[in-house]
């Protein structure tokens, strides 16, 4: 069984996602975090993301794998370093990169064949996995995500200003919607959830009472 789990930044995607997985006792797998894994290693490497060949080769040579709900990047886990908001205000313009997607798209569909899973991203059930089982779109309204970042952020450290954080998403939401290749897209079969004033229970039984 395959569930695609797609949304804008902030949507709560990640946190149902592994809330769902963990009730359903399936695998489950953060696409997200394979661009963010791929940009921590270009921003630690002095790489700058706006050069695509660059970041191409980085990808190349690079190791991600999902296991016991830890990402491991060459073989390291790396769950709290590549959430980092560095990290965020980088991770789409390597994420638009047709040759990282293909990239990636290729371990994607190979641990989706493995098991049962549930995959959250911006392309899954559009282009990852177009004839996953279920597909669920998650949106929310700008603020209200900048106001989750924030207090997530906020809790490792932050410092800076909700309205940072709300300028941060929207301009994620552009490049994510506008990019040529695999954009941000809900796709047509997709069942849409507005998770705006919606509690975290609230969306995991929403999206679990839609899957037989």
């Amino acid at each position: 069984m395959i569930i695609a789990v797609d949304g804008p930044a902030g949507a709560g995607k990640s946190t149902i996602s592994k809330l769902i997985a963990k009730k359903l006792n399936i695998n489950y797998i953060d696409t997200g975090a394979m661009y963010r894994a791929v940009t921590y290693k270009c921003l630690s490497e002095g790489v700058d993301v706006k050069n695509e060949e660059a970041v191409i080769e980085v990808a190349k040579r690079t190791d991600i794998d999902f296991r016991d709900n830890n990402i491991y990047l060459d073989s390291k886990v790396v769950n709290e370093k590549i959430r980092t908001r560095e990290v965020s205000a980088n991770v789409s313009d390597v994420a638009k990169i047709k040759e990282v997607r293909y990239l990636m798209v290729d371990v994607q569909r190979e641990i989706g064949t493995r098991n049962d899973v549930i995959l959250d991203g911006r392309d899954i059930g559009s282009y990852v996995f177009p004839n996953a089982d279920y597909k669920f779109f998650l949106v929310a309204t700008p603020e209200e995500r900048g106001r989750r970042r924030y207090k997530e952020l906020c809790e490792k450290g932050f410092e800076g200003t909700l309205e940072e954080i709300i300028k941060d998403i929207e301009k994620r939401d552009e490049i994510d919607s506008n990019r040529e290749f695999a954009p941000l897209k809900k796709a047509d079969d997709a069942i849409e959830i507005d998770t705006t004033g919606l509690g975290i229970d609230e969306v995991v039984e929403a999206v679990v009472s839609k899957i037989k």
